[in-house]
């Protein structure tokens, strides 16, 4: 299996305060790799790092607050991310029809985004994320704030995402979810990556 993603000796300062500190390692390609930590760890930094603004050479990323154009239907809302690479409606329509049924959003589409709970409206940030055609997809808290049922249902669409060949990198905090999903995890604490491997050998880390 080859790296889709290489991260080499990543350093990110705010002023006196180190953010992250000689962070490396490698997402590989087809693959779910979740990135753990406490808060202030460093990671959303990190993600920030990552994504920059190269959404044109295959990146796209959600974020931990959900800002979806409220007074938009679903589709049009998906829509949007479509015409980064589409400049015709009918194909920009077709791709965000495709990223709805990923995204277990059929039943919405015509629906204001602003009426959809926390939980849909997460999976739409995924779906307008992935209309833009991603090679690798940054997910940051995506599980997080949800119920059982929408845990369950995320994580199903997550692996559903790895399954066509998405590339995934994600930042959680609910370890019960993104252990049994990932297929590798690293550690980071203080800025510092501290551990990387497959989930069991994390959880027996004593670090």
């Amino acid at each position: 299996m080859s790296a889709l993603l290489e991260i080499r000796n990543v350093t990110m300062k705010f002023g006196e305060l180190v953010a992250d500190r000689d962070v490396s390692f490698n997402v590989e390609a087809g693959t779910i790799c979740g990135l753990i930590g406490p808060n202030g760890a460093g990671k959303t930094t990190l993600f920030n790092c990552i994504a920059g603004y190269y959404t044109k050479l295959g990146i796209a990323r959600t974020f931990q607050v959900v800002k979806p154009l409220k007074e938009m239907s679903v589709l049009d809302n998906i829509m949007v991310g479509a015409f980064l690479h589409h400049s015709r409606a009918s194909e920009a329509r077709k791709i965000a029809q495709y990223c709805l049924s990923l995204c277990f959003l059929e039943d919405f589409g015509d629906k204001p985004a602003g009426e959809l709970p926390i939980g849909s409206k997460k999976r739409l940030e995924i779906a307008r994320a992935l209309a833009t055609e991603p090679s690798l997809l940054l997910l940051d808290e995506s599980i997080s704030g949800l119920t059982s049922t929408e845990i369950h249902e995320m994580l199903e669409m997550i692996r559903r995402l790895r399954d066509k060949g998405i590339t995934i990198l994600m930042v959680e905090h609910i370890m019960e979810a993104i252990m049994p999903l990932a297929n590798t995890i690293v550690v980071l604490s203080h800025g510092e990556k501290i551990a990387e491997g497959q989930p069991q050998s994390i959880v027996h880390n004593q670090e």
